[in-house]
Order: structure tokens, then C-alpha cells, then sequence
């Protein structure tokens, strides 16, 4: 079946942080500090809502200082301030474009870092199966069905890659999909399973 869309994670596969500070996971230290146990599932709960860090504060019911809380929302715009582009992102997107193949985002993200990921973006995607409007995370198959229903096209027409072996590869292929890990430090060239550049897309549409 031929490919008619590209989807793609976003940090570790087009972009990357350059300065981190992490301020949603400094957050659920916080709380905990301040007496909250930890939840297997609080990244999930945060990347699967609309929320800031405000609101997932409030979302996880704890208590965290004013003084603490605007720290961490300096921290967060300095991390946005340092997302860039890998340098494989911008050729390899707009060679996609003008072959025809439609591009798509799928990236489990919490929802400040949504906007910023596409201004730095050569090209709009056609959709964007970002996981806090999905209200689902990679692997969960309810993000690719989401992705599939709003790029329009039918699983094995999709191309997934990130830099995830279980959220890029195996679940998208458990899916119908096809999915291939992204390892930029990969000793051997592109095989079955993985790619070493994003510019390896190319050979398959």
C-alpha cells in the first residue's frame, strides 16, 4: 500500500529542548514534597488534558506556593525559548510536501509546548494528533485511530516515526501502521526497524 501521510513525533524527532528545566516534573515533586504520593499515571494525566501548569497543579489536587509556582512557569519559558529544529527537519519536510505526502504530528506533548513545536516548523502539518487534544497517549491506540481519522487516510497508508521504540514503532505496527524508530546514534545504517535521519523517510514515499 503506498504511503499518503507522514506522521511525526516532535521532541527527540524534530525538535529538541536545548536548555531542559522540566518544570512539569519538578512540579510533581513539588506536590510531593508537600505530602501528594506520586501516581503511576500523572504524565499521562497531564499530557492527556488541556492543561498549564496551574492547572495541573490543581489537577492533582496539592498544595504548591505561589512563589513556587511562578518559578516553575519561568522555567518552562525558558525551556520553550530553547526548542530548535534538528537539521534534518526542515529538508526533509518540505520534500515531503512537494512529493505530495500529506505530514502530521503525533507526539505525546502537555499543552504549552503545542504552539511553540509548530511556529518552528518549515511547513504546517496537515493535522496534529497531539495527545492532550486526543485525550490519549502514546501507545494507547485511541491516539492513532485519532491521527488516522483526522489525516484522513487508512492505517497502512500512514508512516510513523519518532524517536520511541514502543510509542513510534510497535504501537503504530500493532496499529496498522507503519512505524520505525528514529536513533540518530545508530552504529548501522537504516534497516527494518530503524532510521539514522529523518532524510530516510524519503526512501519510502
Amino acid at each position: 500500500m503506498a504511503i499518503k501521510a507522514v506522521a511525526f513525533d516532535a521532541f527527540g524527532t524534530l525538535v529538541h529542548i536545548q536548555r531542559p528545566t522540566r518544570p512539569f516534573r519538578k512540579l510533581v515533586r513539588l506536590l510531593h514534597e508537600a505530602g501528594r504520593r506520586r501516581q503511576r499515571d500523572d504524565g499521562v494525566r497531564a499530557m492527556s488534558n488541556v492543561l498549564d501548569l496551574r492547572q495541573a497543579a490543581s489537577l492533582f489536587g496539592g498544595m504548591v506556593s505561589e512563589e513556587d509556582l511562578c518559578g516553575l512557569e519561568a522555567e518552562l519559558h525558558e525551556e520553550i525559548l530553547s526548542i530548535s529544529l534538528f537539521d534534518d527537519a526542515i529538508p526533509t519536510l518540505t520534500a515531503l510536501k512537494d512529493r505530495g505526502i500529506k505530514v502530521a504530528l503525533c507526539s505525546n506533548l502537555a499543552a504549552p509546548y503545542g504552539p511553540p513545536v509548530l511556529k518552528l516548523l518549515p511547513v504546517q502539518p496537515d493535522f496534529c494528533a497531539r495527545s492532550y487534544e486526543a485525550s490519549a497517549v502514546k501507545p494507547q491506540p485511541q491516539i492513532y485511530q485519532y491521527l488516522c481519522e483526522g489525516i484522513g487516510c487508512r492505517p497502512d497508508e500512514v508512516l510513523m516515526i519518532g524517536d520511541t521504540v514502543d510509542a513510534d514503532m510497535i504501537g503504530p505496527r500493532k496499529f496498522g501502521m507503519q512505524g520505525y524508530h528514529l536513533n540518530r546514534q545508530a552504529a548501522t545504517p537504516a534497516s527494518g526497524d530503524s532510521l539514522r535521519s529523518l532524510s530516510d523517510v524519503l526512501n519510502f514515499v
